[in-house]
């Protein structure tokens, strides 16, 4: 979906054009941070684009299923998250230069981008959550265990004030968004991702700025070694860090959420 040219983050910005020409599409656009395409398994590509400019709004873009080898894509580089390359998976900036594809390989068919997109977005949003619930956890645990090994000023950092106050924050912060990510997964399940959409926008906002949060903490506690990749706390850092903008940025999920509490005060 994403583009470097345009603001991707509202869909309807997209400028890769799937243009019909007889029995194939033609399919030409820039994208960028497409997921998976740097591993050597990759063998299909899912790309949004426009298919009908006329169309309502959100009914012009459309998904189709391009195999990686078809004449006219060109894998540009490889890009990198902080300098990590996320290996073998890898995220990839692709151009798409009249690419011809069968008509047959549009999926769902023309006009119904948006609706999978919108469809696969709120599990995935949720899912993202949960690893980052995991990592926290990780966070603090090496947090943990560093605290009660190394000394400073005369007694183990675990012994400070500080590090208590600190330790005691992040139990809080995790735990406050583990019972928000299960309650976004429980109404996802019971009503559907329509009906669910306020719990899961929350949820995504408050999940990757608790682990930053954790994990800041963390590294403060390894010193230098923190911010090294001899430890893992860099790399979650990082990933952590991405996912405030992966899947919507913080401030669409801001906004469900205050819209639908307008929604309620009217009623």
């Amino acid at each position: 979906m994403t583009e470097p040219q345009v603001a991707s983050s509202d869909a309807t910005n997209i400028e890769c054009s799937i243009l019909r020409e007889g029995d194939h599409y033609i399919v030409n656009g820039r994208k960028w941070w497409t997921s998976g395409a740097m591993d050597p398994r990759c063998k299909i590509l899912i790309v949004m684009g426009k298919t009908d400019l006329n169309a309502p709004k959100h009914k012009q873009q459309s998904m189709i299923l391009v195999p990686i080898d078809t004449p006219g894509v060109c894998i540009e580089r490889a890009l990198t998250v902080f300098g990590f390359d996320d290996a073998p998976h890898g995220h990839a900036e692709i151009v798409f230069e009249n690419v011809q594809v069968p008509i047959k390989n549009v999926i769902l068919g023309e006009g119904r981008g948006f609706e999978i997109a919108q469809g696969r977005l709120g599990p995935g949003r949720l899912h993202h959550c949960m690893r980052l619930v995991g990592a926290a956890e990780r966070g603090i645990e090496m947090m943990v265990k560093r605290a009660l090994q190394r000394k400073a000023f005369g007694k183990f950092i675990a012994q400070h004030g500080s590090f208590l106050s600190d330790l005691a924050k992040c139990r809080l912060e995790i735990e406050k968004t583990r019972f928000l990510v299960l309650e976004a997964a429980n109404q996802l399940d019971l009503f559907g991702n329509k009906v669910a959409r306020g719990a899961i926008a929350m949820a995504k906002v408050a999940a990757p700025n608790m682990a930053l949060k954790v994990l800041d903490t963390a590294i403060q506690v390894h010193g230098a070694a923190g911010v090294s990749t001899d430890f893992a706390l860099s790399y979650l850092w990082a990933s952590a860090r991405t996912l405030r903008l992966a899947d919507g940025p913080d401030e669409v999920h801001l906004g469900t959420i205050a819209k639908l509490e307008l929604s309620r005060a009217r009623l």
